[in-house]
């Protein structure tokens, strides 16, 4: 089996970055077009917001420089078939239902571990998350 849809979620981690760099040699690999996808976790400003509105500016200015950079290492590795994603809300439920469906992902890469580990250890992992609700194989990377 081929996969010509990779998304590649990334917030930033050193995880991510492992996930990333796997993904731009599946992508080779397989001749596939590299979908970038990163999730502005919305819930971790909405309350704070009501005193500072420039947080959501800062989460979407930082989401689009993040993005850049990989693109930019993504490039130089040798890829042309780039997508740039930035969503809102959780991680846990736009990578696996809303991204892979809308660029109809065979596969998802993420890292084992994000940045936020309170919420892992509360209310479980976002890879693991995806790795429950994706319709298609996801590769977790540690």
């Amino acid at each position: 089996m081929e996969y010509k849809n990779i998304v590649v979620a990334v917030d930033g981690s050193e995880a991510a970055e492992k996930a990333f760099k796997k993904s731009l040699d599946i992508t080779k690999r397989n001749n596939g077009r590299l979908i970038l996808a990163h999730v502005v976790d919305s819930r971790t400003f909405a309350t704070a917001e009501t005193y500072d509105r420039s947080l959501a500016e800062r989460a979407e200015e930082y989401a689009k420089e993040l993005l850049d950079s990989y693109v930019e290492n993504a490039k130089n590795a040798g890829l042309t078939d780039l997508v740039r994603c930035i969503e809102y809300g959780s991680p846990k439920v736009k990578i696996a239902k809303t991204i892979a469906d809308n660029f109809n992902a065979d596969l998802i890469i993420c890292g084992a571990t994000g940045l936020n580990a309170v919420e892992r250890f509360i209310i479980g992992s976002v890879s693991e998350s995806i790795t429950r609700h994706a319709t298609c194989d996801v590769l977790v990377v540690r």
